[in-house]
């Protein structure tokens, strides 16, 4: 026997609170990436590539003198371009401009400004990019993704225990918001060549985000 009058009991509504838990990690810097480059200006193309070429043995050389391991230094890029003037509303070529940049990891981070000073007083011409760096971002990260976290559930007991609402400790959905990376938050001091160039002790933030919901 049916019976089609009985009306169907509707589900209850699931009532949710949606919080955003934030971690960071401070980390010193275990290691700094320096890019160095030699440009050479120059009619022909040959020329500034060979004096380019001697320049570049040098200062390489003068760095392994320092005892930075030769595996810690690799090529980072080469480019030869052509150069104009704008005269008279007319391109008049200048000649070439033969770039060489090496990549030099400095695991003691107090010897950085050394290294860049030997660089430049070889024949370097340019300083292109300082990183400071850690060589295991992973363990850290980990550190930070537990803190967020913790920071999400403090978040939704906060906000349930101002509303007088019954919050269910256990999460039902986390999801892991985009990881942006170490950040060098201390910046670089550069002095005259005179001297030794200062480079300060750089120390990383590592943050992470996630977004949760909380059944009450």
């Amino acid at each position: 026997m049916y019976y089609t009058n009985i009306s169907q009991q509707p589900h209850p509504t699931l009532r949710v609170i949606t919080v955003t838990g934030n971690g960071k990690v401070v980390a010193t810097a275990s290691y700094v990436q320096l890019q160095i480059e030699v440009s050479i200006q120059g009619e022909n193309v040959q020329e500034a590539q060979q004096e380019n070429a001697i320049i570049m043995n040098r200062v390489i050389q003068s760095i392994l003198e320092l005892n930075i391991p030769r595996e810690d230094i690799q090529t980072a890029s080469y480019t030869i371009s052509p150069n104009y003037d704008f005269i008279d509303g007319k391109q008049v070529f200048k000649g070439y401009e033969v770039t060489n940049a090496i990549s030099v990891k400095v695991t003691n981070i107090s010897q950085v400004g050394t290294v860049i000073d030997t660089a430049v007083q070889n024949g370097a011409n340019r300083i292109s990019s300082i990183q400071f760096k850690i060589e295991d971002t992973d363990l850290y990260y980990q550190q930070a993704l537990s803190l967020a976290l913790q920071n999400a559930q403090m978040k939704a007991r906060t906000i349930a225990e101002t509303m007088q609402l019954s919050l269910y400790p256990q999460p039902i959905e986390i999801v892991e918001e985009n990881n942006s990376g170490p950040v060098l938050y201390k910046s670089l001091a550069m002095a005259d060549q005179t001297i030794s160039t200062p480079i300060e002790q750089g120390q990383m933030t590592i943050s992470a985000a996630v977004r949760v919901k909380f059944q009450y």
